[in-house]
């Protein structure tokens, strides 16, 4: 009886059908050197938006906080000036611009994403009893993000406001969130020319 189980065994195990080919089975494989054209029609070119080793476009990320910086400075330096009812300003220089930007390619698309806290150096002079006063302060971005730029906040501090009559203080701080619409257009071609990198 045992050398019918194992007989039975052998027949029914997987080495069993190895060892023994018939004519119905598939023949045996045989390795052959690929040709040029047997290359060129197996992997299509794609145009693929990352780097060269990320053919399939799964998932890579550009670090481009260093351009951005740089970048996000130039543009908001040449601000110019506005003019107001009772003065004017100017952007004097970008003190701070501090975040971090990159370019994701997702599934063969490109996602851009930046975050930066921003304080610009400003200058003016108003009208303030019959006088012109020169004021200086900061005007400072909390925080400048992707996708959120009409919901961006303008913070403006006076150096100093000593002598400043505080109806007249509140008039100086609303003129100057006027160059709230300005930074965020600026901002915008930011945006475009970082998703064009």
């Amino acid at each position: 009886m045992a050398g019918e189980v194992a007989e039975e065994r052998q027949k029914t195990s997987y080495r069993y059908w190895v060892r023994e080919t018939t004519t119905e089975a598939a023949p045996l494989t045989v390795p052959r050197k690929l040709s040029v054209e047997d290359l060129a029609n197996e992997q299509p070119q794609s145009a693929s938006l990352g780097s060269v080793w990320n053919r399939a476009g799964t998932w890579e990320e550009r670090n481009l906080s260093t351009w951005a910086s740089s970048r996000i400075k130039e543009l908001l330096v040449d601000l110019g000036s506005l003019e107001f009812d009772s003065g004017k300003a100017n952007i004097l220089d970008v003190s701070s611009c501090v975040g971090e930007a990159s370019l994701v390619t997702v599934r063969n698309k490109k996602r851009i994403g930046y975050s930066y806290e921003i304080a610009l150096k400003f200058q003016g002079e108003w009208l303030i009893e019959e006088e012109m006063k020169q004021i200086q302060g900061t005007l400072n971005v909390p925080e400048a993000s992707y996708g959120d730029l009409e919901d961006m906040q303008l913070n403006v501090s006076l150096d100093a406001d000593k002598g400043i009559p505080d109806s007249k203080r509140s008039t100086i701080i609303k003129d100057l969130t006027s160059f709230l619409s300005p930074i965020q257009n600026r901002l915008l071609q930011f945006e475009a020319e970082l998703k064009e990198r």
